[in-house]
């Protein structure tokens, strides 16, 4: 196996670490939120879960290696230069506390390097809109449309009834209801990076067109966002948990049910949708269903200007990484060198004011003074 190739797949494992503690909010922060879960045993859970999660299915690695751009017309380096775009851009996004898209870093970091290197007939942009952006749209309605209803019929049938046994139970519901978001998050999530790591082994003639992700690439990939989902990204956490919305028991049940439903429907049908798209959709559904005057709707703006950069930026960054890296062997250090130098520095300047376990439920700008009784682990 080539040194090229070698240095893709840890790149797309890194990636993988990211993708996992950028995401981890998508399952958890609810649960943390409200208490229904400790932070580091709800991080843990879900660490679990995503491993076992990137088992079920392979349809969404399908999509990836041999859908979104043509595998005969790119390279190994192209891959990598790709990747280095969304592994900066996730980093990028979660030293802000923005829960944007790992999956569109992937996607538009590999468009921006196939189109750099290979021309635009290279990338496959009706897959792309038909795979991608439609899901892009379409999920964070769906599921925020769901948790809407859900939410209000939850208040209406539990209306009169004592409400501290009527939290307590949805606490305990949300338990279930979380782990299935993190079971679903690592059926789709960390089938990206099985993707990408086929479509390498493919590019690098290891593998024939067409073919489904060897066991060692299912395992890899699901140990390393199992992995960075247990370091656990703290203020994203708190971005959904605390900053959209005034998150009680009720409404986090009915969130995080509506997008593991349309996680695991989209993952069967092989559909590369952005659980962080579904997710908080679905957490401001769940705001809306309990009170409009709830939703800080500056946040989710936000979140939505983020989204629409997300593509783009990773292009840009893919393809000017992937030109560099395909001068050669010094270009691709060169690449490599400056991307871990630009990880380095965000990490330090996420440090200036760390968030973590013990402070992810402190937030001077929710909504409103929550502060939720944990429960016992």
């Amino acid at each position: 196996m080539d040194l090229i190739v070698i240095a893709v797949i840890v790149t797309a494992l890194a990636f993988d670490f990211t993708n996992g503690f950028h995401d981890t909010a998508n399952a958890m922060a609810t649960s943390i939120a409200t208490g229904a879960l400790r932070p580091r045993v709800a991080v843990a859970i879900s660490a679990v879960l995503n491993l076992v999660g990137a088992f079920i299915s392979v349809q969404v690695a399908k999509t990836i290696s041999s859908g979104i751009v043509d595998e005969k017309a790119i390279t190994p380096a192209v891959i990598f230069g790709g990747l280095v775009g969304a592994i900066l851009w996730n980093l990028v996004t979660w030293l802000l506390g923005l829960p944007s898209s790992s999956s569109h870093a992937l996607f538009g970091g590999l468009i921006g390097a196939t189109w750099i290197a290979a021309g635009a007939d290279a990338v496959h942009f009706t897959t792309v809109v038909e795979k991608v952006l439609i899901p892009a749209v379409a999920s964070p309605l769906i599921a925020g449309l769901v948790a809407l209803v859900g939410t209000f019929l939850v208040y209406r049938i539990t209306r009169g009834a004592g409400q501290r046994g009527v939290k307590s139970g949805f606490r305990h519901g949300q338990t279930v209801s979380a782990s299935l978001v993190s079971l679903a998050h690592g059926t789709n999530d960390a089938q990206k990076t099985m993707g990408v790591i086929t479509l390498t082994l493919i590019a690098a003639g290891s593998l024939p067109a067409g073919s489904r992700p060897p066991l060692w690439v299912i395992l890899t990939a699901g140990l390393s966002i199992a992995a960075g989902t247990f370091i656990g990204g703290w203020r994203i956490i708190r971005t959904v948990g605390h900053r959209l919305t005034r998150v009680e028991p009720q409404q986090g049940f009915a969130a995080e049910a509506s997008a593991a439903t349309v996680i695991l429907a989209s993952s069967h049908l092989g559909y590369a949708l952005s659980t962080t798209h579904v997710t908080s959709g679905a957490v401001l559904g769940s705001g809306v269903g309990k009170r409009l005057a709830e939703v800080r709707w500056g946040v989710a703006g936000q979140m939505v200007l983020a989204w629409l950069v997300t593509l783009p930026a990773a292009a840009l960054v893919g393809a000017l990484a992937s030109r560099l890296a395909l001068t050669g062997t010094l270009g691709t250090v060169i690449v490599a060198v400056v991307a871990a130098a630009a990880a380095a520095t965000i990490y330090l300047m996420s440090r200036r004011n760390a968030v973590h376990a013990g402070n992810v439920n402190d937030d001077a700008e929710s909504p409103a003074t929550h502060r939720p009784t944990p429960v016992p682990a």
